[in-house]
């Protein structure tokens, strides 16, 4: 049976032919369209600079990176990056309930993470992070907040502006679920001090693999586009110099050509993803198994995953249910394990427990959502969730 997958790209013609076009052209790579796809971003975001890389993966690590040559160059005149030695002095607040290049990169840099729990909705909770910010043994070490923005829904950005300029805190917002959404009216990439975007094929548009980090830091971005391309900087026809070690994480032109395509179609994508989530909270609504994650109406999620919640009487049949579904052809996943559950942060951090991103966990499940499904599609699918949820007594 053909597997319906909880996301994937959208792939039609005039896509196509971008990729054509520019596989004629002369540059597949460090050509004008990427320097386009770039300037389309900063007008998306409202932001001043936009930065593109070959993951979004790799623009958290340079996001991190700019941060350390920004305001602690002298870490990185004695240490290597590339080593898991810590700096003491420097945390960065953050959400579990997020994939772990979110905290992966820290790890990169000598950062280390400090975990707050969320609300649920699987955003991080504000009230938890302000007391958190005033009575944790290291609240004079933390220097940013990185906020995630999970399953397309922006979290509370205003609060978190407001926290974080409280404990002159920086706010970086890991906002990959969430390119093309927006708070407030305000889109999203416009209110912190730095945003992540994705273009991986399961996000509302794609460039196959890729992501971008968009800011009105000029520092940031200098020392960012410095990480993304070798550290090289240009200094005359054929001079130039390199004043870091950066790495190679540029997006090609090809990718960048599909990026811009599917940029034309952004509005239309969500729109189309928005009237599936419609369709699944109204057909949802009464049903005693599990809750859907309302939006307020101040928030335009993407909706880049639809989870759903189990209730508890469902959590210890949480492997059946999502068994029963990949059965009937549905391709569910869960997002997320807490990140702290990992072997790698247990090692380095010890054991830990956040009631409500653990509850989360055991709760959440994400049905298929996205632009290529159809509407009838979405209520076979709707329709086998609650009957195999049904089956569980």
């Amino acid at each position: 049976m053909p597997v319906i997958p909880y996301s994937r790209q959208l792939i039609e013609q005039d896509d196509i032919d971008a990729l054509c076009s520019l596989a004629r052209s002369s540059h597949l790579t460090q050509g004008n369209m990427t320097k386009i796809f770039e300037t389309a971003i900063c007008e998306k975001s409202n932001a001043q600079y936009a930065i593109t890389f070959n993951s979004a993966t790799s623009a958290l690590y340079a996001l991190y990176g700019a941060f350390m040559y920004k305001y602690f160059p002298q870490y990185l005149d004695s240490k290597n990056s590339q080593t898991n030695t810590f700096i003491e002095e420097i945390y960065f607040v953050t959400s579990p309930i997020s994939f772990v290049a979110t905290t992966n990169m820290m790890l990169q840099w000598g950062i280390k993470p400090i975990f707050c729990d969320v609300k649920s909705d699987g955003n991080i909770d504000e009230n938890i992070l302000e007391t958190l910010l005033t009575t944790h043994s290291k609240r004079d070490s933390i220097k940013a907040i990185v906020s995630v923005d999970y399953a397309g829904k922006s979290v509370e950005i205003e609060s978190l502006r407001a926290i974080a300029n409280k404990h002159n805190l920086l706010l970086f917002s890991d906002s990959s679920h969430s390119f093309g959404g927006s708070y407030n009216g305000s889109p999203i990439g416009s209110l912190a001090d730095a945003t992540i975007f994705s273009f991986h094929a399961v996000k509302p548009i794609t460039t196959a693999e890729g992501g971008a980090l968009v800011t009105n830091d000029k520092d940031l971005a200098h020392y960012a586009r410095l990480l993304l391309s070798h550290g090289v900087e240009k200094q005359g026809l054929w001079h130039y110099d390199c004043t870091l070690a950066g790495m190679n994480f540029r997006l090609s032109d090809l990718g960048s050509a599909l990026g811009l395509s599917q940029f034309q179609k952004i509005e239309r994508f969500i729109a189309h993803r928005h009237q599936i989530a419609l369709f699944y909270d109204e057909f949802f609504k009464d049903n005693i198994h599990f809750h859907t994650i309302p939006i307020d109406s101040h928030i335009v999620s993407t909706h880049h995953l639809y989870p759903i919640l189990l209730l508890p009487h469902l959590h210890t049949h949480k492997e059946q249910i999502f068994k029963s579904l990949q059965a009937q052809g549905l391709g569910v996943q869960v997002h997320y394990k807490p990140i702290y559950q990992f072997s790698l942060y247990k090692n380095l951090f010890g054991e830990m427990s956040l009631p409500n991103a653990d509850n989360f966990y055991l709760s959440t499940l994400s049905i298929p959502c996205h632009q290529a499904l159809s509407m009838e599609q979405a209520q076979d699918i709707a329709n086998i969730v609650l009957k195999e949820c049904n089956k569980i007594r």
